[in-house]
């Protein structure tokens, strides 16, 4: 029983057990309470405001309570709330499904439905081995990732997943697997030689082992969790060239860079090449609904049509295709569509770089770097001083330079989250000059509140 003396916060400590987080943690912060949401901005349960910085966990493109997104689904509302998609099928998830297949020139298609980034993965992962075992090829079952990627928590995700903690915890869960170097432009002294390293790397690693590899799986352009580790396209284009060279497929992983976070609205678009699959979720509905897919090769999808019923792909959950969820997804299609996003966006990001430029100039950050709508740097960790006993009575409770930051942040009304050292902007596509600049300002108050503390 709902206990009225008791505020939102401290009811979801009773009741919630929040996601990546050591939850003895909130005895000293609680969870921030969000009442609501209008635009780019999130609203608490006393009034006060944040403008949501990283477009809540990086699935807001279009504003909160954007009005379009909410007539759409209104309308399905009244229409169709769900029906399963195994022997039926609606409107929303077959146009869904041709639209994105549109946008891929009709490379890509059959779309495979899930509701989250992690499960697609492990859809992308089974079709790829479940493939060549159709194809009298059993023994290529095995996996290559990138160091460092992170790809989700199932237990397949987790296995192309190089995350200390989650490998730390879940090692004796998951499959062996194989890794190989990140193209990561911060490690190399040109982004070109980086890719160029990273390739002749992958090269010898397929070189020896390609014969029971299935698959490559790589977030095209930035590695998000990995504190936004950004690579140069031409990456891509060589690793498209090894996969066909050592017969081996190549999973696009967009679903934190896909829907126009990058600058296209795929980002393998800009180094001109196609995978064997391709993953979305995140901002595919705008961050209304859980949803996401899996689009790939017609001869892939041919490898599994058969009378047998052994060959068919095996993987299925109650809400796929979900009609709200669709129906949302098509609305996000048509705003990009009829208001011209990409665009619009690359103005947009070259706003909030300009923007930002006083921040960049700081001495104590590192490695600016920005790929389309993510802006992103690191900050010296010598420059970062011990917490002191004073912390907590200036709100500036936490220890790591990330759980600080976010206080400071909060303070001057931002919602901002960094990763590690790195401190990251992923907004939504609708931010005005004046709220661009508010970002701006905020994100370099808030280092300096947590760089130089106030005696």
């Amino acid at each position: 029983m709902t206990n009225p003396a008791l505020s939102l916060s401290q009811r979801s400590l009773r009741s919630v057990w929040h996601p990546c987080t050591q939850m003895k943690q909130h005895e000293r912060l609680p969870p921030l309470a969000i009442a609501r949401g209008q635009g780019v901005w999130l609203y608490d349960a006393d009034g006060k405001r944040y403008l949501d910085g990283i477009s809540s966990w990086w699935v807001n493109l279009f504003g909160h309570a954007n009005p379009r997104i909410n007539a759409a689904l209104v309308d399905q509302l009244g229409t169709l709330e769900h029906a399963m998609i195994s022997g039926s099928t609606h409107a929303p998830v077959v146009e869904l499904s041709e639209r994105l297949s549109a946008l891929t020139g009709g490379v890509l298609g059959h779309a495979f439905y899930a509701s989250d980034g992690a499960s697609a993965v492990e859809i992308a992962l089974k079709m790829s081995a479940h493939y060549w075992r159709n194809s009298g090829r059993p023994d290529k079952h095995q996996f290559v990732y990138l160091a460092q990627s992170y790809h989700g928590e199932t237990m397949g995700a987790l296995s192309v997943t190089d995350v200390d903690i989650f490998r730390h915890a879940y090692q004796p869960l998951v499959r062996q697997t194989h890794i190989a170097p990140s193209p990561d432009a911060r490690l190399a002294a040109t982004p070109q030689l980086a890719a160029q390293q990273a390739a002749q790397a992958m090269e010898a690693l397929l070189q020896q082992h390609g014969s029971t590899i299935a698959a490559v799986i790589v977030e095209p352009l930035v590695q998000c969790a990995t504190g936004m580790a950004m690579h140069d396209p031409d990456y891509l284009r060589q690793l498209r060239a090894l996969c066909d060279r050592y017969q081996v497929h190549l999973i696009a992983d967009e679903i934190a860079v896909g829907c126009g976070r990058t600058g296209s609205f795929f980002a393998c678009e800009q180094a001109g090449i196609w995978p064997d699959f391709i993953t979305l979720s995140k901002g595919i509905t705008g961050g209304y609904l859980p949803l996401s897919l899996v689009l790939t090769h017609d001869s892939i999808y041919q490898a599994f049509y058969d009378d047998d019923v052994r060959t068919a792909f095996l993987h299925s959950h109650s809400y796929t295709g979900n009609p709200l969820a669709c129906r949302a997804a098509l609305a996000c299609l048509d705003i990009f569509e009829s208001e011209n996003v990409l665009a619009r966006n690359q103005l947009l990001g070259e706003q909030m770089a300009q923007a930002l430029q006083p921040l960049a100039q700081h001495p104590a950050v590192r490695q600016v770097r920005r790929q389309g709508m993510i802006w992103a740097c690191d900050i010296d960790p010598a420059a970062i001083p011990e917490q002191s006993a004073d912390d907590a009575r200036n709100g500036m409770a936490g220890g790591t330079f990330s759980q600080r930051y976010h206080l400071a942040a909060r303070q001057r009304s931002l919602l901002l989250r960094p990763i590690g050292n790195t401190l990251y902007l992923m907004p939504p596509y609708v931010l005005n000059p004046d709220e661009l600049q508010h970002l701006a300002d905020g994100a370099l108050g808030s280092l300096l509140d947590v760089l130089e503390p106030a005696a």
